[in-house]
């Protein structure tokens, strides 16, 4: 197996391209890092006429860009492609493996990133058609969601390797189709787990049921969900804020097969197919009186009697698993 063929229009190592940009060998070596490659340094040429303008770009933009914020985009940037690549690498290799598989690594490595870069460019045009625009400190009025496995850790102890890789991989397919259906954006997946975003309140309430309905097939075992809504952080990709925190311990605390919802999230569910049962107060990590309501889909909807629960029905027992 050989490696994927280097570009022949490379011009420039690693030093040489530096001292083209002009940057300090201190801050060159904290983007290179950055970027995943720390202690990976390279006498080869590596870098093409468009690398230089390309970096030269990026490294010229400090006046509207500290450095601080240059490099946390190097680094967003390299771990995402870095996950991308070994994923890539793996899928490289199994098919040389394939007798029946005419091409090379270098061939199908070029489809890649030419694919790559057509999907990436449609992505980047949606977004920016399509983005909802916000504040310029980048805080949103947002639903954050939780989604994870039930009983994860030990049912990774229980089953073959082949087995759990086909279990997340139908996860974070089936999750990822539900939650972009629903008008939502997966912000990422942790194996067992996937956060995701969400501005309505009644479609981040049509993602959590969905998500439930997955477990009634035998591929995926039963799921907890929190939901929480208010002003996150959004950068470099990611979220940050209270109802990223909050969703997290909701799930954290829900039953088998249950969702829970902070208060923010249950005022905004005004949708009647859903109903809002009360829960005890919880007392989680960082908070310890949290108030949240567990969200069901209204089972009376259909027959045209829109409410909650009848009177007197009790409410869940929660807790963490």
């Amino acid at each position: 197996m050989t490696a994927p063929d280097g570009d022949r229009s490379a011009r420039y190592t690693r030093d040489e391209l530096i001292a083209e940009l002009g940057l300090s060998p201190e801050y060159a070596e904290k983007v290179w890092n950055a970027f995943g490659f720390a202690r990976r340094s390279t006498p080869d040429k590596i870098f093409t006429d468009d690398d230089l303008t390309a970096l030269r770009l990026f490294a010229d933009s400090e006046s509207t860009m500290p450095q601080d914020a240059q490099v946390a985009t190097a680094r967003a940037i390299g771990q995402t492609m870095a996950r991308l690549a070994d994923w890539q690498a793996d899928q490289l290799r199994e098919l040389d493996r394939n007798p029946d598989v005419p091409w090379t690594i270098g061939q199908m490595s070029a489809a890649l990133g030419q694919i790559q870069q057509l999907i990436w460019r449609r992505h980047l045009a949606l977004a920016l058609e399509h983005g909802v625009e916000h504040d310029s400190d980048e805080r949103l009025d947002l639903v954050v969601g939780f989604a994870d496995i039930v009983g994860y850790t030990s049912l990774s102890r229980r089953i073959a390797l082949d087995e759990l890789e086909a279990l997340l991989e139908s996860f974070e397919e089936d999750t990822f189709d539900i939650v972009t259906a629903n008008g939502g954006h997966v912000v990422k997946t942790l194996g067992d787990a996937v956060m995701f975003t969400c501005h309505d309140p009644a479609a981040a309430a049509a993602i959590a049921v969905a998500l439930h309905a997955l477990s009634e097939s035998e591929r995926i075992p039963p799921l907890r969900v929190g939901l929480a809504r208010g002003r996150v952080l959004s950068r470099l990709g990611d979220v940050f804020g209270e109802p990223v925190n909050i969703a997290a311990r909701l799930a954290g605390s829900a039953r088998p097969g249950t969702t829970l919802v902070d208060e923010a999230m249950s005022d905004g569910v005004t949708d009647e197919r859903y109903y809002l049962k009360s829960v005890p107060t919880l007392s989680v990590r960082g908070y310890k009186r949290l108030k949240a309501r567990a969200l069901e889909l209204n089972r009376h909807f259909d027959d045209g009697q829109i409410g909650g629960p009848v009177d007197g029905e009790p409410s869940i027992d929660v807790g963490p698993q």
